[in-house]
């Protein structure tokens, strides 16, 4: 039905109307307004009512002739009227200025007398008076209606939320702009930090200093703050997000200004806001030398290719122009969608040679995607050799706590002879650079993860000391939690609040270090470039955060309010789960003090203990042979003699599942095992 008594009805039935019938309207108006411009150019003239005179009558029908097809040809009929914008304005006026010409041309030759001359200024002022204000007006009347039509069509709506945009400068401007004809929000006003801007208006809008946020949304009921601030950097938008987290309401964010110039994406596509800008972490300019060093021209293997940290080497890599890149993945679904993914980006590459994002020679890059676990000492071996792997990144690891604490086994069949079996298989094939990816959990570890990780290091240094029968290059690169990894706590608490709560905090004093996974990756390939062997780097990971804070500042970004005592009313809850099994209150990046910088502001290398081959040969043969017997109590023996600070955190019986559980007494074991440990 669209029978309505505010007469939006007609208004829907010229919106439903066919395109060629709306032109045939605009043209049947714009010959109206022809005529009526000449004959109030004539009244003006002469300061009465007008009576055209015989011979003048062959104007009136001329107007609409000459005006109709210069309108035609510039276009005014093509626009869509509710979408019309100021610029169109000039279009109007070219097209209202040529027919003024035409006509005054047409009666030049035409010989008809008494016309006087001030009538050609008056009639072209007349006719832009009246084709553009009817355009505008025809644009103000449709628009909002239009906005309502899924309910003129049996669809359900709903109403605009009240929107505030941070930023008034050109993207702010745009962003409104779009946001105007969407269904979803409404701007209501800007807010600046520029005093210059204060108390001044953007089309319609108002722009006010953060101190009238409280104003708006009370005043204006604001559901969102909408951040166009795609050039800012990450320290500045971290700053602005904590003067937005006292006021509990929504923010979202614009994309980046690469991303819109690439074509990713459009202005008016807004997203939550990136944890990383919560970080307020800028990213350092990388050293083209060093990310190029390893991998340009090169054969690079990644293991662990289909993981968080993998994936996202991967993609680096191959913007790198090696000569081939083999994906090394025992997930067959991961190795599926890390190669899809990549070769996607070559071919996109190949169609845009030229673009911001373009590979050279992206077609002459070869991607080989291979099936299999770095537990398998042959199929490591055969790989390397077969393709004459150069440069290595090993980042195929078990990393999530407390299931490495439950099935220990498996972590260290994968972390530690996985990492022994690769090195092994790179020295016997020749590689030049192996590096792999550490954790700080390695430090001082209390739990099964960080201890495979740091033996894994031991492994890597200790063959770096036999350069006699060694020539590739082990580095290793240690560095904290990453936003979005798999595991990772900001997708969880993100999963949450969607569902209503609680957000779980395993304890209130927790801390952790956090960097963006592409940060990461970048830093990895700079700082293995930057290796002699052996070396252990660590990355600068800024400042820790408490993650009950984080937990809060992203209940608080979700325009949701933090349910306490202080609040009883909230939203969310935060609830404290206790300590997960191996979990550590705080991590450390370093063993001791003996640290060093580098070259780079990120990177630094640090010097810790090394066990000499010999030595950890035979606490290798142990541990397998306690892997084996599921002897976790001969395990952690072997961890606590070679891993610096090892306390493990929970009880060998709460490692392990019930049901599983098949603990080999010492007495069944030989003198001989556990002499080599002592």
């Amino acid at each position: 039905m669209v029978d309505k008594q505010d007469g939006s009805g007609v208004r829907i039935w010229f919106i439903l109307l066919p395109r060629k019938m709306k032109a045939f309207i605009l043209i049947s108006a714009d010959v109206f307004f022809a005529m009526l411009a000449l004959w109030a150019a004539f009244a003006l003239r002469w300061g009465e009512w007008y009576a055209p005179k015989p011979d003048e009558w062959y104007l009136f029908a001329a107007a609409p002739v000459i005006a109709v097809p210069i309108f035609i040809k510039l276009g005014l009929y093509r626009a869509i009227i509710r979408y019309m914008e100021v610029r169109a304005l000039w279009t109007i006026i070219q097209a209202t200025t040529l027919y003024a010409l035409v006509f005054a041309f047409v009666l030049h030759e035409s010989g008809i007398k008494g016309v006087p001359r001030t009538v050609l200024p008056l009639n072209w002022l007349n006719i832009m008076l009246l084709v553009g204000s009817s355009r505008f007006f025809a644009r103000w009347w449709l628009g909002e209606v239009y906005l309502n039509l899924g309910g003129a069509r049996g669809v359900k709506t709903h109403s605009k939320k009240n929107v505030v945009i941070y930023g008034a400068g050109n993207a702010g401007v745009q962003l409104a702009s779009a946001l105007s004809y969407g269904r979803e929000f409404r701007p209501i006003a800007f807010i600046d930090d520029d005093e210059r801007l204060h108390k001044q208006k953007v089309n319609g809008l108002r722009i006010y200093p953060l101190s009238s946020f409280r104003y708006l949304i009370e005043r204006h009921q604001v559901t969102d703050v909408l951040l166009a601030l795609p050039s800012a950097s990450r320290s500045r938008k971290s700053e602005i997000i904590r003067s937005l987290e006292p006021f509990a309401i929504h923010v979202m964010s614009m994309p980046g200004l690469s991303d819109i110039a690439q074509g990713k994406v459009t202005v008016d596509v807004l997203q939550e806001v990136d944890i990383a800008d919560l970080l307020g972490r800028d990213a350092v300019a990388p050293d083209q030398s060093l990310l190029h060093a390893n991998i340009a021209g090169k054969v690079v293997m990644v293991t662990g290719a289909g993981g968080s940290i993998g994936s996202e080497l991967c993609r680096q890599i191959i913007r790198l122009q090696p000569n081939t890149l083999i994906l090394f993945e025992m997930s067959e679904f991961a190795l599926y969608a890390i190669e899809k993914e990549l070769r996607h980006l070559l071919a996109k590459c190949c169609v845009n040679s030229g673009a911001g994002d373009s590979i050279d020679n992206s077609g002459d890059i070869k991607l080989i995607p291979v099936l299999g676990s770095v537990a398998d000492a042959k199929r490591c071996e055969k790989i390397c050799r077969t393709f004459k792997v150069q440069t290595i990144y090993h980042a195929a690891a078990y990393k999530h706590v407390p299931m490495v604490e439950r099935n220990p086994g498996e972590a260290i069949r994968n972390n530690i002879f996985g990492t022994l079996h690769s090195a092994q298989a790179a020295i016997k094939s020749k590689v030049e650079t192996f590096v792999l990816i550490s954790t700080d959990k390695a430090v001082r570890p209390t739990n099964t993860m960080g201890a495979t990780k740091r033996f894994a290091e031991l492994i890597l240094q200790a063959l770096s000391l036999n350069t006699a029968d060694n020539s590739t290059r082990f580095t290793m690169v240690r560095f904290g939690n990453v936003l979005g990894s798999s595991g990772s706590v900001v997708p969880l608490f993100k999963e949450q609040i969607a569902r209503g709560g609680p957000v779980t905090v395993t304890d209130e004093r927790i801390i952790r270090y956090f960097m963006t996974i592409p940060e990461a990756a970048q830093l990895v390939i700079q700082a293995g470039a930057m290796g002699r062997g052996g070396d252990v780097f660590v990355l600068d990971m800024g400042e820790p955060i408490r993650i009950v804070d984080l937990a809060k500042r992203m209940i608080h970004l979700s325009g949701l309010e933090v349910k306490d005592e202080d609040h009883p009313d909230g939203d969310i809850e935060i609830s404290y789960t206790g300590l997960r099994p191996g979990e550590k209150l705080y991590e450390e990046l370093l063993i001791g003090d003996n640290v060093s910088k580098t070259g780079h502001p990120r990177i630094m290398r640090a010097q810790e203990h090394v066990i000499p081959w010999d030595e950890l040969q035979n606490m290798l043969v142990i541990l397998e042979h306690a892997t084996e017997d599921d002897d976790f109590e001969l395990i952690r023996g072997v961890f606590a003699n070679a891993v610096t600070g090892f306390v493990p955190q929970c009880d060998i019986e709460d490692m392990l599942w019930k049901e599983d559980r098949r603990l080999v007494n010492k007495s069944d074991l030989s003198d001989q095992r556990y002499s080599d440990i002592s």
